[in-house]
């Protein structure tokens, strides 16, 4: 198999695991993007709200405040994948700063065990409200939480049976959304405390034994492992011996750390089939960093407005099963909008950063027939950066 030289691959490296170089520095290393994320300087924002223009306002300085996050620190990476996986959305949350809470959630236990990871998202508010896991009470189950988290966050379609929803359902009863705090608190009034069986096990199963349980199954290494791949490396399946020994790596632990560094010294890894379509936050954050630009630097409705255009903005998955993939960000209206948004960043772009836009994006290893589009532009640096952020090679990571 061939394999990517070691300059490419540390780009990748820096593509995938981070969001892409900085103009003038060194490439990050490995433990520097798999370092724990420090704290984090959190934006105020005000109580619930029911006035619909103050929330939108609320979070439009959110959706502003991560973007320009990302771009400053690789380690929102980790809080970025965590939350298209566990993808809750305002729209029906209608609460920033639950939204704001579950994101500092992922931020925090995103490297470390996935166990620990998953126990806080069952019981998190901004996900009870999402996944109606505040309706869950004793003789009246709410299945939605159960399901989707046995579905899509932890095991995959085909592990589990209705019976197990069913119980699971009964094991996730009782946590509240306190409307005063935000916080989410278990009433015991509301809890199912009489004996469950789930996968053929009896027992009293709470949220968290119930969580245990799940991510005892020999389908949840794989099943996580295999997302953290698709989403970073290719959305073609490792090699089962890679798997393997990125899985082994993992369980001890549910460790997403080791997985994360066991994937990165696959020789599959530095396969130069393995691109990945990149989405269109990634996109942006990774061109604006190129830029020397943060997100509140632009117009911020445009910016928005671009982000929207191409389908996708942070705090608004289209659903519990997360944004799609590949081929989707790559469709004509997509296409435009990408445009639209590379011209807003062209124009403000800094002088010294598009004094290294070939080196920044690596563009001298471009194909000659995207070299040939540049040409016609290369005499106007704003058009020049514009035209290769649209270009095959920067949208796919190689």
């Amino acid at each position: 198999m061939a394999v990517l030289d070691e300059r490419a691959a540390a780009r990748r490296l820096a593509d995938r695991f981070g969001f892409g170089p900085r103009p003038g520095e060194p490439l990050p290393a490995l433990d520097q993007l798999l370092a724990p994320g420090g704290p984090r300087q959190l934006p105020q924002l005000d109580a619930p709200s029911s006035d619909q223009k103050a929330r939108a306002e609320q979070e439009r300085r959110l959706v502003i405040w991560w973007l320009d996050r990302m771009v400053t620190d690789d380690t929102e990476r980790l809080t970025w994948f965590w939350h298209g996986h566990f993808a809750t959305s305002e729209q029906k949350v209608r609460d920033p700063a639950l939204m704001l809470a579950q994101n500092e959630t992922f931020h925090r236990l995103g490297k470390g065990g996935f166990t620990e990871l998953a126990k806080a998202l069952v019981t998190d508010a901004a996900m009870l409200k999402w996944l109606d896991g505040n309706d869950n009470k004793v003789g009246s189950p709410n299945e939605n939480l159960a399901r989707e988290f046995l579905e899509l966050f932890a095991l995959g379609v085909g592990h589990y049976s209705e019976q197990d929803v069913r119980e699971a359902a009964r094991a996730l009863t009782g946590w509240t959304l306190d409307r005063k705090t935000g916080e989410a608190k278990l009433n015991p009034k509301r809890q199912d405390r009489a004996p469950k069986q789930i996968f053929g096990q009896p027992g009293d199963f709470t949220a968290e034994s119930f969580v245990d349980l799940v991510l005892a199954r020999p389908e949840s290494a794989a099943f996580v492992t295999g997302r953290l791949w698709y989403r970073l490396v290719s959305p073609n399946p490792p090699p089962a011996d890679a798997h393997q020994r990125v899985i082994a790596a993992y369980r001890p632990g549910s460790d997403v750390r080791a997985a994360l560094r066991a994937i990165a010294g696959e020789p599959a890894f530095r396969d130069p089939a393995a691109t990945i379509v990149k989405q269109p936050v990634e996109w942006l954050v990774g061109l604006l960093r190129a830029t020397g630009l943060k997100a509140s630097d632009l117009d911020a409705k445009k910016l928005l407005n671009g982000l929207r255009g191409m389908g996708q903005l942070p705090f608004r998955p289209p659903s519990v099963g997360g944004w799609p993939a590949g081929g989707a960000w790559l469709t004509t209206s997509a296409g435009v909008a990408r445009m639209n948004l590379a011209q807003l960043v062209a124009q403000k772009a800094k002088d010294d950063a598009l004094a290294r836009l070939r080196e920044t994006l690596a563009m001298d290893t471009w194909s000659d027939r995207t070299r040939k589009a540049l040409d016609g532009v290369a005499k106007d640096p704003r058009k020049l950066l514009a035209v290769a952020a649209c270009a095959p090679e920067y949208v796919v990571s190689g």
